[in-house]
Parts: C-alpha cells; structure tokens; sequence
C-alpha cells in the first residue's frame, strides 16, 4: 500500500510520551476528524500540519493515520497566524500578545520573526525583558525543531535531542555528522551502538579507523567503570571483536596506532600487556611518586612527649588503649605517611581524636576530609572539628565549559602540617591524585579505613595496593573497642570477616535473623518490617529516613528496583496531592527519597540547612535526599540533599536520580543509617559474598534485621569470590621501592 499525504489541523493531543515523543492526536483533514500516530515530539494543538503514512486497522482502537513524516504548515492568513502564535508556541506570547503583534505585522509576522525579530520591541507591552523571553525561545523552538526532525529519523528519543541540543546548541547536527562517536562519548544515555548506527548510515565503514578507534575506547572505558584501571590487551581484543564484528588483526593494529599516536598506553604488569586510558595512567603514576616521595620526606619533628600526651587522653576520657591502637598513635608521629585501618568498633574514631589533640597542643595544623558528604559529616561529628569532603577542600569549582577543576594543587597547595583522611576505602585512583597533588612536602598524611569493605565504585584498590605495597607503615587495629564489646553487630562484623557464621537472635541484642525460604515471603516480610514492625518498636525511627533496605543485587523479586516500587507503593503511594513525573520504568513523586547514581561536577547547590557556603557545585553519586517539589511547567524538579543542599534538576538530566528506599550494598559505602534490613539469598556468586555481607551488615548503628534462609546466609559467609580488579599502583610502588632498596 502507498502511502497518502494528509493535510489538517491539530485538534487534540490525546497522548505524548516525553521520553519518546510518541503521540496520538486527532486531526481534521478533508472534513473529517482522523486519529493519528506516531513519533511526533513537537506536534501542539492549533497546528496546520501535513502528515504522510497509511490507514492502519488497530484492534482495540480501530481506525488510525500511522505517520511516517510530518512537517507543520505554516498559517498564510493575518487571522491563521494569530491563531497559530495563541496556542503559546513560544514563551512570552500569549492570545493577548499575539493579536498585538499580528495587528503590527500581518501577513509579514512570521517573516519578520525569521529575519528581523528584534522588530518585536516596536509592539507596545513588548519591552526589553519580554522581548529576550521571546528571542531566546524562538531561536531555541526554530534550532531544536531542526535537530529532533534530524535525530529522530535515527532513533534518538526526545529526552537525548533535549541534552544534544543542550551540549552542542545550535551547531548539533554539523557536530554530529562530523563524528557520529561524539554522541557516546558525551551524552549520557546514548551508547556506543546507538552511535553506531547513527555512524553507518551516515557511511562510515566498518573497518574504518575512526570507528575501531571509538569502538576500542567504548569496551575500555565499560571495563574502567567497573573499578578497572587497566585491560588486559587480549581481554581488550576479544571484547573488541565482539562489539565491532571485525578481524582481531584490525583491532590489534588500531590498538597499536592509538598508543603511537598518544591516545593509549601499553605497559607490562604481571607478565601481562595491560592497556591504559590516559587518565588512568598518568594518576597511577602519579599517586605513585608521591607516595613514595612523602614517605622518604623529612617532615617537621614534634617536641612533645607523645607517650605522655598519650596517656593524659587515656585518663582525661576514662579509657585504655588496646596495644594496637597505641601502635596506631604513636606510628602517626614516626612516619610522614601511615595507614590505619580495622572494622567497626575496633576504636578509629577515638585514635582520630587522640591524633588531632596531641598535634593541636603542639601548635600545627591539622585538615580533616572524607571522600563523601554523609563521611565527612559524620567525621565532624564524631571529632567536634570542621570536615570536608575531598572535593570540598581541594576547592573543586568548574569552568565556562562545564569541565571541573580543583583549586587546589600543585600550584596551589593546601596549608597543613597533618591531613587526615577516613573512609579511604572509598577513593579511586583519580581522587587520590588530585588529593596528593595538593599536599605539599614535608606534610604528615594519615589515612583511615577499612580495608575488608568493598573498594572504590570508581576505578583503582588504592587502599588495598598502598597496603599490599609493603611500603607504607600500616597498622591494623584488632581488638575490638570496650564500647563496642555488647553490640552484636560489630561482633557479627568481625565473625563474618573471619569467616565464622554470625550469632543470631542473641537475647537484647541488635543483630536479628528473620529465617524466610520463599522469595515471596522474604519480600512480604522486608516490606512488614520497614512499615509496621520496625516503627512500633521503636517509635522514634521515621520509615523512610532511619530505615534502609540494602540487597546485594539490582534485578528480580528482592533486587533494589522492584524493592524500591514495592516500598514506594506502601510508604509514598500516588495522591491527588502529590505530583509525579516517570522517567523510563520510574515514577518520582513528591516526597520520595532519591539517590544521584552518578558524579556531576557542574550541577547547581544552595544551601538551607547546617554550616558552611551558601551555595556551590557538584552533586555526586552515592548523595541521598528527598523531592521537594516537580514543577511541570518550568520543567524541573527540586531535590533536598542531607536535609542541607536544594539542588534544582531540569526534567532531561532525571536519568541521574534513582529511587533510594532501597539501595544497592556497592552504594551504601560510607554511609550509616539507624538500622539496616537487608534479605539474601541465592544468587552470582560475585554479588554474594562474605564482603558484600560485610559492607552491608556494618552500615547499620542500632540495628540489623537479615531475612532469608540460613543456607544463603552461610553461603554468603563462606564465598571469598570477589571481582578481581585489574590496577597496577601496588606493583608500581612495590618496582621502585625494591629496585633502590628504599624499604630498609
């Protein structure tokens, strides 16, 4: 069947899908009122418009226009263009403004908004301010017409024409037929594949250079983000071949080209070739002289007698050190760096203050940070001294092109004669690096951190390698701390660590077992407890903010995302009074608790709540909060993190915002909440181990409750299989050190 051309007028939107821009609208043309669809992103009501495609038979809605193309007809008539400029089409004129700018203008009005807007100030009631409004929106509704007509035949959806449009404004499709790749490379939710397609029907061919080369740094950049700093040049061939479809010779010789022409390096770690982005290279490097450096560096002597000051602290807070932790002390003075790590309850937040108080009564300067927002705080607290986030004290600020920079570095170094650093577990390679860049010589560098968690989400093991390295002083603090001898969660914390199973339901404790074998019932149970049980045993724990559910996995029944519908539906159901907004298979809605799932550097802050600058820039993954309000007009949404921080989101970039009700364990690193609910079962042995066990069990302060059966527990307690991560800092250390004899 040929397709027919139609002409007529929008009467009605029915449906529009604003992911998509799917719509159904009914039109008149040829005197009848017709049903049409199709993707149709810019289609309003009061449209003129012309539509090609066939008469399709729908089984429940019967006669449909299925639309291949449409493109609007623009009014000819005095009176068709009033009408057309009424239906607010363009911000700033509405029925009142339209009528004022026909009566100047006429048949000339379109014309005149094409080629001499500026003529808009000669209407009365438009001045300078509204004026603006207008232009803005016009240039923007006339670009990004041309743009979505443009990627939509290639199956971008609307919500990535929007970002397009957003990156590379008005100069998108010039920018986008150049180099196709740039669209995975810096939009985010376009992948390489969609890149790709777009890249061949453009005629780009399959062996071409340009599109191995983009291929190669997509399966890198993938296996990066899965904590890598390097791949191994076989993996990195295999996994090429399968996502291009091309000879291992080809991917071989662009490997090769890339690293002649700077874009990759190749170097020899464990007999193996491993292959590097640049970044990630030169911050291993990087990292590993000034390790090494700090190490070897004289650093400014105390004329204290530190055992003494040790043992005033002692009798001022009425406690005794283990030997272990006057290690730990004592080691902080003797080396220029140290690294102090041990579980929960093992006594790293007293030693922290023990350190602090002894450097402050000799007159130095002591700076205090944590790689996350929540870390930091709590850091604060438990010292009664300011601290920071990494990004925070290394004055991290972004430039006009939306790229961020550290004020702090090399050339600008922090002032400190010590720097504390806790939760160290969590800092990947890129983190590290640009915090060590900042210290200057001669600074006494303590790390803090427990190493049996789960490493970084970014790429690196930078505790475990600067442990394993052999080559800083490390002390691991045992014995656990008098104050946490009747918590069962911290005796748990070191019996799953030691391979042991947990005590369970011990009388008066905080550890409790909640033995379920069905899937089903460990679901129902998650969901009594977060909304009847755990509230009526104590009152004072709010359901959603004291509460957290941590699973070990994303997907099926008691995977994080049906949790956090399941939770939602209970906790925060649909109202009348209450806005929504779906994005994909979500549906936010006013009061939920969210997540930032990603690092953005350039998003917007204000400050309502606690100390410190009134506003700034970065939300990063991991920071939770709670949405204030959607405001469907404006097209934003607010979100108010830690209760502190107001961030505004444009509806485009809600793909960073997940739900948080439930969360994964790799997620909850540095985090603590009042109690923890947490299921298992079986599942990928690499999801279900002792360490994600671990993690989970000792995010929680007042209580832990695991639903499931016992033999996922003790399976669980006895998998040692993590995900081998590919980084090479501690052989880099472990190479010169040895090489120069610099250990003795």
């Amino acid at each position: 069947m040929e397709s027919l051309v139609l002409e007529g007028l929008v009467e009605a939107i029915i449906f529009k899908s604003e992911d998509t821009g799917y719509t159904v609208a009914k039109i008149t043309a040829n005197k009848e009122l017709i049903t049409i669809v199709g993707v149709m992103p810019l289609l309003q009501e009061g449209q003129q418009i012309e539509v090609k495609g066939k008469f399709i038979q729908h089984k429940q809605f019967g006669r449909q226009f299925s639309v291949e193309e449409y493109k609007e007809k623009l009014p000819s008539s005095s009176k068709e263009i009033e009408k057309y400029l009424s239906t607010g089409i363009i911000r700033g004129i509405g029925p009142v403004t339209a009528k004022k700018i026909v009566k100047a203008f006429g048949k000339d009005t379109l014309d005149i908004l094409d080629n001499h807007i500026e003529r808009l100030k000669e209407v009365e009631g438009i001045g300078e301010k509204k004026f603006n409004i207008i232009y803005e929106s016009y240039i923007e509704t006339k670009d990004l017409k041309d743009i979505m007509i443009f990627f939509q035949k290639h199956g971008i959806t609307v919500n990535q024409c929007l970002k397009i449009y957003k990156k590379f404004g008005a100069d998108s499709i010039n920018k986008v037929s150049t180099n196709p790749y740039i669209l995975n490379e810096e939009i985010s939710g376009i992948g390489f594949l969609t890149a790709d397609k777009i890249a061949k029907e453009f005629g780009v061919e399959d062996t071409s250079s340009f599109r191995i080369q983009s291929g190669i740094r997509y399966v890198l950049n993938n296996f990066s983000a899965m904590g890598n700093t390097y791949m191994p040049k076989d993996k990195l061939i295999q996994e090429c071949q399968k996502v291009l479809a091309v000879s291992r010779d080809i991917v071989e010789e662009n490997i090769y080209n890339c690293v002649l022409e700077e874009k990759l390096k190749i170097e020899k770690i464990k007999d193996i070739e491993a292959v590097y982005s640049l970044p990630y290279y030169y911050c291993e490097l990087g990292v590993t002289n000034k390790i090494i450096t700090l190490c070897i560096e004289n650093f400014q002597t105390i004329n204290t007698d530190v055992e003494f000051e040790v043992s005033t602290f002692e009798k001022k807070n009425n406690i005794k050190f283990a030997p272990s932790q006057k290690e730990a002390i004592l080691g902080a003075f003797e080396n220029g760096i140290e690294i102090i790590t041990g579980g929960p309850g093992t006594g790293k937040t007293t030693i922290i203050k023990c350190i602090i108080e002894i450097y402050e009564n000799s007159g130095m300067k002591v700076l205090l940070a944590a790689p996350t927002g929540r870390a930091a705080k709590r850091m604060s607290e438990s010292t009664g001294r300011e601290a920071k986030t990494i990004h925070r004290l290394l004055e991290m600020g972004v430039s006009d092109d939306e790229n961020s920079f550290f004020g702090k570095g090399e050339g600008e170094p922090l002032e400190a004669d010590v720097i504390i650093i806790d939760e160290a577990s969590m800092i990947d390679i890129m983190l590290m690096n640009s915090l060590l860049k900042a210290i200057k010589l001669g600074t006494r560098v303590i790390i803090v951190g427990d190493v049996d968690q789960l490493p970084s989400v970014g790429p690196g093991n930078v505790l475990r390698d600067l442990i394993n390295s052999k080559f800083i002083n490390v002390v691991r603090l045992k014995e656990i701390f008098r104050q946490g001898k009747e918590s069962m969660i911290i005796v748990n914390a070191h019996k799953i660590n030691n391979g042991e199973m947990p005590y369970l339901n011990k009388k008066g404790g905080d550890f409790f077992f909640d033995a379920r074998d069905e899937v089903e019932n460990i679901l129902s149970t998650i969901l009594d407890l977060v909304n009847r049980r755990l509230p009526s045993f104590n009152s004072k724990w709010s359901k959603i903010w004291d509460i957290q559910v941590l699973s070990p996995t994303r997907k099926g029944l008691l995977g994080v995302d049906n949790l956090n519908n399941e939770i939602q539906a209970i906790l925060n159901p649909s109202s009348k009074d209450k806005k929504e907004k779906q994005v994909r298979d979500i549906v936010f809605r006013e009061g939920d608790k969210v997540m930032q799932i990603k690092n953005n550097y350039s998003l917007e802050w204000h400050r309502i709540g606690g100390d410190g600058e009134n506003k700034g820039v970065g939300v990063f993954n991991g920071d939770m909060g709670y949405i204030e309000t959607i405001d469907e007009e404006r097209k934003v949404l607010s979100v108010v993190f830690d209760d502190e921080r107001r961030v505004i989101y444009e509806f485009m970039f809600l793909d960073e915002l997940e739900l948080a009700y439930a969360i994964t364990i790799h997620k909850s690193q540095g985090s603590e909440f009042k109690v923890v609910v947490m299921p298992t079962f079986m599942g990928s042995a690499f999801l279900m181990n002792r360490n994600i066990l671990y993690t989970g069990i000792t995010r929680a302060k007042e209580l832990v409750v695991v639903v499931g059966n016992q033999r996922s527990l003790q399976y669980m307690v006895n998998n040692t299989n993590n995900m081998e991560r590919y980084s090479s800092l501690k052989e880099r250390i472990m190479d010169i050190t040895i090489d120069k004899n610099m250990i003795e």
